[in-house]
Formats: structure tokens, sequence, C-alpha cells
């Protein structure tokens, strides 16, 4: 093989130059005989000698083209772990040693093959991991090819206005109330995770959720990171699925209620008989997610929440539940622990002081839900007793710091809405809009219309106590005042969803401050309007 193509290459450098010295004339003969002509016998053998040279070439591009083919074939090799010289000599094909093609103007070095470069395993080849991404109706996602992995972005922005009528009431105000953007996802079938961030966030650190669910089974589960404590209804419900602009008065008496509900920790959890019951043991820093827990003792959390019907072919009472919560947390008065912040979730007053505390922290809770179709009737408790122990000075007369009563404080609140389009309403999520203004359909929807109408009423209340009492010492007789303050409000709503993306709400609420706790200070209600536009993705 070898031969053939160097007999060749030589066959076409002379073909090439030797057609055009036998058909051309030498010029000094052209010149001296211009008018002489050749005899007949010379032009047919040279006629001749060109018809010949023309079918050895056309012969040579016959067998390049065949060795080209050849090449380009691909061929068994009968050698796998043979050198690379050996493998093309057992294919018919001759090596050509020492051979290097390369540019004309600049050249490459000589490739020299050693053993060990023969012997080296080829590079594995490069292997594609394709995607899949879409909508499932709900978010964005991007899934692996097996499902394994996915990950989806999803946030919230709730855009308000203010107004307030009262005395010593806030100044009218825009508010940007959240901006929160993260993802949320999936390894396999066991494990769930999610990463939420507030650019809304004025103090404290900008992460809101962060956390990892390991699903062992439907009834044990393990969530640990930084995410909502698990005590109370309404807290733990989105806050684009609230009823209302603002929750209840509860919600000041929870866990971690000034870190937005949420604080480091982990819980087991669990649903037995396909959800009928509902379980929550956690442990948690006790302080939010804005400092470290002093006590040494985390705060504990226990949860339970029963569907009894939920199994029930009947509607009337399929979506029914109760439940209830305890915590206990401890305090310390030297690192400033305060009680709880009595200012309304609407912000236009506080209506009980801080006082410094020291020892356990108890709450309780009890919560109902009532759904049928369209309307939806929520109600929930909760108590709080936070202890002072040893939280007073060292005085003379005494044997050592003075123990106050305990402060408590009770919350209650109890809400209905009412769908007026007949959308049916969800436990903890949003109506499917049936008839949309504008925007996206919704999934399942019936053409253009008004959106989706709600509207809602509640009555929220709470009351807190600071017992005083009276230090008959020799030395330093004192007493200390009893603080009891009692506030409740009116809320009545509209809630407007234009698609299933976007709702408008409207709250009119009347606070009413019973007892000041202010000097001066008199009993009046407060009126205050809010509204807020929010929009999620």
């Amino acid at each position: 093989m070898r031969s053939l193509i160097t007999f060749a290459v030589v066959v076409l450098f002379f073909a090439a130059s030797g057609l055009p010295a036998q058909t051309q004339e030498p010029a000094d003969k052209a010149g001296a005989s211009g008018s002489a002509s050749a005899s007949k016998a010379e032009v047919e053998q040279l006629r001749k000698e060109v018809a010949a040279e023309r079918q050895t070439i056309e012969e040579l591009k016959t067998l390049v083209e065949k060795l080209a083919q050849q090449k380009a074939a691909p061929v068994a090799d009968p050698l796998p772990d043979a050198p690379t010289n050996a493998r093309l000599e057992a294919a018919g094909i001759s090596t050509l040693d020492n051979m290097h093609l390369g540019d004309a103007v600049l050249r490459e070095p000589e490739l020299v093959e050693t053993p060990m470069m023969i012997d080296q395993a080829a590079p594995p080849a490069k292997r594609d991991f394709p995607l899949t991404a879409g909508w499932n109706g709900e978010h964005f996602f991007i899934r692996s090819e097996d499902g394994q992995f996915t990950i989806s972005p999803y946030g919230y922005v709730n855009n308000d206005y203010r107004a307030y009528k009262g005395d010593g009431a806030p100044a009218d105000t825009f508010l940007l109330r959240n901006a929160r953007f993260g993802f949320q996802g999936s390894y396999g079938s066991h494990f769930d995770f999610a990463l939420l961030t507030d650019a809304a966030a004025t103090s404290g650190s900008v992460v809101r959720d962060v956390y990892l669910n390991v699903r062992v089974r439907p009834e044990f589960q393990i969530q640990a990171g930084q995410f909502k404590a698990p005590f109370g209804q309404e807290v733990g419900i989105g806050d684009t699925n609230l009823n209302f602009v603002e929750r209840g008065f509860t919600s000041m008496l929870v866990p971690s209620a000034a870190s937005a509900y949420r604080s480091p920790g982990a819980v087991l959890h669990g649903d037995f008989y396909g959800g009928v019951i509902q379980w929550f043991a956690g442990a948690f820093n006790g302080k939010g997610y804005a400092a470290v827990n002093t006590t040494n003792e985390p705060e504990i959390i226990g949860r339970l929440r029963f569907y009894p019907f939920r199994k029930s072919k009947s509607s009337w009472w399929k979506e029914f539940a109760f439940g209830g919560a305890v915590d206990h947390a401890r305090s310390r008065a030297l690192s400033g622990d305060l009680s709880f912040s009595a200012t309304l979730p609407d912000g236009a007053y506080t209506f009980f002081p801080q006082f410094p505390i020291n020892g356990a922290i108890e709450r309780y809770n009890g919560e109902f839900t009532y759904i049928h179709s369209s309307f939806a009737l929520r109600g929930e408790y909760d108590q709080i007793a936070m202890y002072r122990t040893d939280i007073g000075s060292y005085q003379a007369g005494n044997l050592g710091y003075l123990s106050l009563p305990a402060i408590r404080a009770k919350g209650w609140d109890i809400d209905a809405t009412y769908l007026l389009t007949g959308e049916k309403r969800p436990e903890n999520g949003t109506p499917r809009v049936k008839h949309p203004l504008f925007g996206p359909d919704t999934p399942g929807g019936q053409g253009r219309g008004l959106g989706a109408w709600e509207v809602a009423v509640r009555y929220t209340g709470a009351q807190a106590i600071e017992p005083g009492t009276s230090l008959l010492q020799y030395y330093t007789p004192g007493y200390v005042p009893t603080f009891d303050y009692h506030t409740d409000e009116f809320t009545f709503g509209v809630n407007w969803y234009p698609n299933y993306w976007v709702r408008y709400m409207v709250d009119f609420n009347i606070d009413r401050l019973k007892d000041p706790n202010t000097i001066g200070s008199e009993p009046q209600n407060y009126f205050v309007l809010l509204q807020r536009l929010s929009f999620r993705f």
C-alpha cells in the first residue's frame, strides 16, 4: 500500500509536468519557422500519447478515491489492546513512519510515539447531561433528565399604602412591606430544600428561610435550618395567602414574633393516615434569627393538628380541622430580655409596655378551621406567661434579688371569608381564579371575566397584665404598680384577584384602645385604612 501511494504521487507529478512540454513547442523553434506546420504523422502520435496519459490520470484518480473511502469507513479493531501501528497493519493499511503533514508556513513539531504514549488509554468521551425546564402551573422549574434534581425560583412582593386617624397615630405612608425571592427544590424522593431572602428587611438578617427537609416516611420527617416555628395557625399561613393585609393580635404572642416568626432550629414532624393527624416536635434558638441563645436551654415546641373527617365523602366536614400547641423557653434579664412587643400589627399604637423578664416562658395555643367550598371560618386563641424570677435589685433587708409576679397575656382571633365569584377557598393557598380579567390564564380557567372577588371580616383582641406588688421591708419600702391593658380590633376587607398571581387588598380597621399605656392618653378609637398590591411568581 505504501509503494502504491508513492507510485501514484510520482506518476501524477511527471504527468502534470510532462504534458505541457509535449503540447507546447520551444520558443526558439516557433520564432524560426512560425509559418511551418507539423506533419500528419507527428500530430497523430501526439494525440495518442495525450490520450494514454489522460487514461493513466483517470485510473490514478479512481485509485486515490478508493483509498480515501477505505480510510473514512469504520474498521473493526481486531487488536484493541495492540499499539497503534499494529492495529493499522492488521487492517491492511501501511504505516508511514517519520511522515508529517504540517502547515506550509509554521511547521509543527514531530510527534514521536513512545511506548508510554501508545499504552495510555484514550480520554473518555464527553457526556451530555440534558435538563428539562418548564412551567408547572405555579413556578418555573429546572429538572435533571432522570428527575432526581429539581429547583424552582419563587418570590413575592407586597406594596402597601397605610392611612391613620387618631391621637398620636403614625403618619400616612407608602411601604414596601416584603420583597422576597428564593429557590425551592428537591434531591431525589427524600430531600427537599428552600432558601428565601427579603430585600426589604430593615434590620437583622435578610435570610428568612433556609432549610433541608428529609422525608424518611410521610409519618416521620426531619427539618433543620431556619424557618417558622410550628406554633399557631395564622402564623403558619404564607404571606401571599393571608385573608387580611396584616395578621391578628395573636401574632404578637407567638415565638420569634420580632423576627418574622422564624428561628434557627430543628423539628421532627409527619402525617398519619393520609394527613388525618399532623404532629410537630422541635427545638429552636428561642431568640429569632437576630441573636444567639443566652440561656443554654433551647425553646421546645410541640403541636398536634387533626382532620377527623378528611377521608369522609361528605364535603361539609371534610376540611374541618382543630389542634393546639405548647411552648417552653427561658429568658435572661442580664442579657436584656424583655416581655413581648405589644405594637399592633397595623402599627397604629402600642397597647402594653415592655418589662425585663427572667426565667421560664410558657405558651399555649388552641385553633380550628372550617372550610366549605367558597366559605372559610377560622379561630385561634393564644396565651403566654413570662416569669420574672429574681428580677429586682439587691436591697438591704432582703435575702437576695426580688421575684415579681409573672406577666401574662392572651389573644384571640376569629375571621370569616367568602368568595363572591364562586371559587373554592383553599386552606393555605390562592383561589383558582375562574375568569381572570387580564394576564395569564389560571390553570383550569374558564375564559375572561372580572377576576375573583372575596369579602372578609375579622374580630381580634389582646389583653395583658403585669401584676403589681408591695415591698414592705423596713429599710426601703416600695410599690410596683399594676398594668392591665385591653385592646381589640374590627376589620372589614375586600380582596380582588385580577388573575391567579396578582391580588389587590383593601382593609378598614377599627382599633379600640380601652386602657391607655401612657400618662395623659385617653381611651379612643383609631381608624386605619390598609391597601396592598401583592404579586408573586
